[in-house]
């Protein structure tokens, strides 16, 4: 959703932005095409091998592109600690990127076999495996049903209890796929997804990381800077939403979408990955 989220931050030439998932530098790169030669972008992610990638994408842009490894817990404390306290713009592109997917030994998919990982940094020590393999059974329960919305969390929880140690992707997909009613299937949605999601989010702590971050972004922003968010995810859109609105009931904010914005029927053609993507935007007061 390149060009919605464009339009949406509404950016100038000379800008300062943040884009605080910076993945592989697909927007970062237009983003910079779009503020010239005298503005900056700064790019912020928690996967250090997402950073490396991204620095030969971005390096015509010389110094005007700079890069940071952290958190979106500790925004603020990354922003000072590179010398940059005001920004026009931020920009968050929630949930795991193509690269960290389509890697087997990174452990973030179903479909390809490969360590039960899933950290998007791998300097922490929680893994995947680490989850499955001690959380009780109404732990298990509790996190399936809250991150993934599965209904079949309880059934799925039992037969991983009963299974384990897990050590592998497929491992942990065939479990899980056994748990679930065959009548419940439906169409090419694989039994193990909410799942697999559920898990990749705790072990990130992608919410409570996300709820940090946000406010942090906003307090940076100026007066008349405006901040993006794509979620991929029913209760990632739900807290941006509410903390949107609270603030602009604060007369901090003022919503620049009513309504999420969702991805057009081209995106989807070329992205199927972006059905589930809602855009929201909203500028500083």
């Amino acid at each position: 959703m390149l060009r919605e989220v464009l339009e949406g931050l509404s950016l100038k030439p000379g800008a300062v932005v943040l884009d605080a998932t910076l993945g592989l530098g697909g927007h970062a790169e237009r983003i910079l095409q779009v503020v010239g030669p005298g503005g900056y972008l700064i790019g912020m992610d928690r996967d250090r091998e997402a950073l490396e990638l991204a620095k030969p994408k971005l390096s015509d842009f010389g110094d005007r592109a700079i890069f940071i490894h952290g958190n979106f817990g500790e925004l603020g404390k990354s922003l000072d600690q590179a010398g940059w306290q005001a920004l026009d713009a931020a920009l968050f592109d929630l949930g795991v990127s193509s690269m960290q997917l389509d890697k087997g030994e990174r452990g973030f998919s179903f479909s390809r076999e490969g360590p039960l990982d899933m950290r998007m940094d791998p300097d922490q020590e929680t893994t995947a495996a680490h989850l499955i393999n001690h959380l009780s059974p109404l732990e298990l329960e509790e996190l399936i049903r809250t991150y993934g919305e599965d209904r079949w969390a309880a059934r799925i929880a039992k037969v991983i209890t009963r299974s384990r140690p897990f050590s592998s992707t497929s491992q942990l997909a065939e479990a899980i796929r056994s748990a679930v009613p065959a009548g419940a299937r439906h169409g090419k949605i694989d039994p193990a997804t909410r799942a697999f999601q559920a898990v990749r989010m705790a072990v990130n702590r992608e919410q409570e990381e996300m709820a940090a971050g946000l406010p942090q972004a906003i307090e940076r922003l100026k007066p008349g800077g405006r901040i993006a968010v794509l979620s991929y995810h029913s209760l990632e859109d739900r807290i941006v939403k509410n903390l949107f609105r609270d603030r602009a009931r604060e007369g901090i904010l003022k919503l620049i979408t009513k309504k999420p914005v969702r991805p057009s029927d081209e995106e989807l053609a070329e992205n199927p990955r972006s059905r589930s993507a809602r855009l929201r935007v909203a500028e500083k007061l």
